[in-house]
């Protein structure tokens, strides 16, 4: 079946108004490389005006969903210098991202084959119903990496889990089985590996022969208050994340990460 949209690293598939999204670099488990983050921001903006499409599912190839950015990017930004220009890039991009996501008013669907890690998460949660497989785990942990968890976690994960304990998520970059992610309300559905590709494409089905105004209207209802955190808090975070990319902190995170070892964090 011939691709949607002809991106490079996000397959797209559109059959009888169904549009299924593939994070689409397995051998890097779908983490975020430049090209990557440049095509999710046009992937939604072209959802938002493609009438063909009634419904979205967005999954991962291989075995994973999308475990986040990718370290090796990261070292060799390190190894280039760091970001001497402020990451005007990051300030755009992940806020045109989000932004555009909330723009789509087609319904979404995740199906979480796999590990969702930092913006994996946030790709996942931002969509309207999250299945999720009960082999995978869904978890923030940019402050593992020594970073502010700027492009998302620190909007949904207070809305979905709570202030307090969105706070203890962030702050330890714990994961979350998929099942104790169904239980806090972090996603909806937990099924096995093996009924998550039926369990989600019957959601999208359904969604899609029901009436599209209807749905389509409820959903923008509901994510005005999303569109609200997002207004308020998105450039913020963003920035407070570009600060912590230029911390040592950070640069000993992504060396204990490529040399399998345990970062030693310096004092703030």
């Amino acid at each position: 079946m011939t691709d949607h949209y002809g991106f490079q690293t996000i397959a797209t598939v559109l059959d009888e108004g169904i549009l299924r999204v593939t994070l689409n670099r397995p051998d890097r488990l779908n983490a975020l490389d430049r090209a990557m983050h440049k095509e999710l921001r046009s992937l939604y903006e072209r959802i938002a005006h493609d009438g063909d499409v009634r419904v979205v599912v967005v999954t991962g190839a291989g075995r994973a969903f999308c475990v986040g950015a990718d370290f090796a990017t990261m070292q060799e930004n390190l190894a280039a210098g760091g970001y001497p220009d402020g990451r005007p890039d990051m300030l755009s991009d992940g806020a045109d991202i989000a932004r555009g996501i909330l723009r789509v008013r087609q319904p979404m669907i995740a199906m979480v084959n796999g590990h969702a890690l930092g913006i994996g998460a946030t790709l996942a949660l931002f969509c309207d119903v999250v299945f999720m497989s009960s082999a995978a785990r869904i978890g923030d942990p940019h402050v593992q990496a020594g970073l502010v968890a700027g492009d998302g976690g620190c909007v949904l994960w207070p809305m979905l889990l709570g202030i307090n304990r969105a706070k203890e998520y962030l702050m330890t970059g714990d994961l979350l089985s998929a099942e104790d992610a169904e239980r806090m309300g972090l996603v909806n559905h937990v099924v096995t590996p093996e009924e998550l590709e039926g369990a989600a494409m019957a959601m999208a089905r359904r969604l899609a022969a029901g009436p599209a105004h209807a749905i389509q209207f409820n959903k923008r209802l509901v994510n005005k208050m999303l569109e609200d955190q997002v207004s308020r808090l998105y450039d913020l975070a963003l920035a407070f994340e570009c600060v912590t990319f230029d911390t040592a902190d950070h640069e000993e995170a992504v060396d204990a990460f490529l040399n399998k070892r345990t970062p030693t964090f310096g004092d703030t």
